[in-house]
């Protein structure tokens, strides 16, 4: 299906961090040749310092550090190197968009759903923005980037595996993979009152030669309203990621009853067992029209963590569905955002309201209706 004539607009209109309109101050919109560098490679914002260039800035610099092949593997050096070096994501090598060496029309698989970002991505699209945060490429999200503060939970190993449907079902080389989810109590960091300045549980992973990232996490919790969740955006490089719309899927995963109850006994997810309780995913508002694709199947036990890994087709051939806004005449319009975060009824609960929420005072519901898939 050509995604062009169902596509609708991200859940809010790109914001930069510091408010102002349109691009960072400093960042220059032209060609980049005259702008100055740092050990051959361009200040894409001259005014900011080293560790403030961004993620393909941060990622050409560990890769010229410690050498290509130890870096990302050997798999996906040309398409970091291609993905930092060009000066427009649509012309990379990397993109992953259709070729003439296949159609997503030869493929055997359904392409992962689309699903609305909600109100707390961090990825610049609703004020926050972790993606311009140097250190925020790595594998474990347990602890903020810039300070001790970690999330406390049950270990959860999540694998993705993302696959370009256009390109034959090939592994999907050098994407990169942004995942974010709320903590044991429901809470987002970046929003939630209290976490404003932490940045745990976000990360971004780029793709090995295998299609694949691997995030170290913890078991989210359950807060009212809201399935059991994980969120994620593809990036076609490292170097789309500077900007939310380039994402070629945004979606979420789901994560199976029987393994959420059995965490949400313990302490830390205190509250989350009683909102479990209260739902079901025929009843969840995003996975509510079907889960197939995306209901996570664990491995491992409660005692030492789960892991799981899980297979992402994506159409490179057609735009991105996802990200399209609540309805605001929909049901509920009573529940309240975390401190910093969007007005309330942008993303409501349940009309019955009722539930008791997670310690803390998490967010609340952060899904609209979902997008035409």
């Amino acid at each position: 299906m050509d995604r062009s004539s169902t596509s609708r607009p991200r859940i809010y209109p790109s914001a930069p961090e510091h408010g102002a309109a349109g691009p960072q101050a400093g960042t220059p919109a032209g060609p980049t040749s005259h702008l100055p560098s740092w050990e051959g490679r361009r200040l894409v914002r001259p005014g900011e310092d080293i560790e403030d260039q961004g993620l393909s800035f941060d990622i050409a610099t560990v890769v010229s550090r410690r050498g290509a092949l130890g870096a990302l593997g050997a798999g996906s050096v040309t398409a970091v190197l291609a993905a930092c070096s060009s000066g427009n994501a649509s012309d990379s090598a990397t993109t992953g968009r259709a070729s003439d060496a296949g159609s997503s029309a030869d493929s055997d698989l359904t392409e992962m759903p689309g699903e609305t970002a909600g109100p707390y991505p961090g990825d610049g699209s609703n004020g926050a923005n972790v993606l311009e945060t140097s250190g925020v490429e790595r594998a474990d999200l347990r602890s903020s980037i810039d300070s001790d503060t970690t999330a406390d939970g049950v270990p959860l190993e999540i694998t993705m595996n993302i696959i370009d449907m256009a390109d034959g079902d090939a592994p999907m080389v050098g994407a990169a993979v942004y995942l974010w989810q709320c903590d044991a109590a429901g809470r987002y960091s970046l929003y939630s009152e209290g976490l404003e300045n932490e940045t745990y549980l976000r990360g971004v992973q780029i793709t090995d030669d295998a299609g694949a990232v691997t995030f170290s996490s913890i078991f989210p919790g359950c807060y009212a309203g809201r399935w059991p969740h994980l969120h994620f955006e593809v990036f076609p490089d490292a170097e789309a990621i500077v900007d939310a719309d380039n994402a070629i899927l945004t979606s979420q995963i789901a994560l199976p009853q029987e393994e959420s109850a059995g965490v949400y006994e313990l302490e830390e997810y205190a509250g989350s067992a009683e909102n479990l309780g209260r739902l079901t995913l025929e009843s969840d508002n995003v996975f509510s029209d079907g889960w197939d694709q995306q209901l996570a199947s664990l491995t491992g036990a409660l005692e030492g963590g789960y892991a799981f890994s899980i297979d992402v087709p994506i159409d490179t051939s057609t735009e991105p569905e996802g990200g399209g806004a609540p309805d605001q005449g929909g049901p509920g319009e009573s529940g309240h955002a975390p401190a910093g975060g969007p007005p309330a009824g942008d993303d409501p609960p349940p009309e019955d309201g009722e539930g008791d929420r997670p310690a803390g005072e998490p967010p609340a519901e952060d899904e609209g209706d979902q997008p035409a898939r």
